[in-house]
């Protein structure tokens, strides 16, 4: 019974491990900007070329979402792509993933006024002194 188990158990591993997913395009050092169509694909716009690293890419993508916005444009969150990762530029701050089905790790914060910073960037308060004994 144990061994029964343990072969589905795998089977099921295995299965989800060939299932398919959206991927970006590498490009060297270009930034996309990724617009879902009406028929459920995705379409790559090249935002910028010459982009040094993810940060970059998500500054260039932050601020046509703020041109939009200024514009009269309604999009909150815009997602993008450079060198095989996506960026989703959300309102608490970057997620980068592998595809579009993966996890989403944490590449940037918003700060208090807005900003975006790598995380751990920001000077922290300092501890309050402990009550001499």
């Amino acid at each position: 019974m144990l061994r029964t188990f343990l072969i589905a158990g795998f089977a099921v591993l295995a299965l989800a491990a060939c299932s398919k997913r959206t991927r970006p395009p590498g490009g060297d050092d270009i930034c996309w900007h990724v617009a879902p169509q009406t028929d459920g694909t995705l379409k790559f716009n090249k935002l910028k070329a010459g982009v040094p690293d993810l940060e970059h890419c998500a500054a260039e993508l932050e601020s046509m979402r703020v041109r939009f916005l200024r514009l009269g444009g309604s999009q909150r969150e815009v997602v993008g792509a450079f060198k095989g990762n996506f960026i989703f530029v959300e309102r608490r701050g970057i997620f980068t993933a592998p595809s579009l089905e993966e996890h989403r790790y944490l590449a940037m914060v918003r700060t208090g006024d807005g900003r975006l910073a790598v995380p751990g960037a920001m000077p922290r308060a300092p501890e309050p002194a402990a009550p001499a004994q």
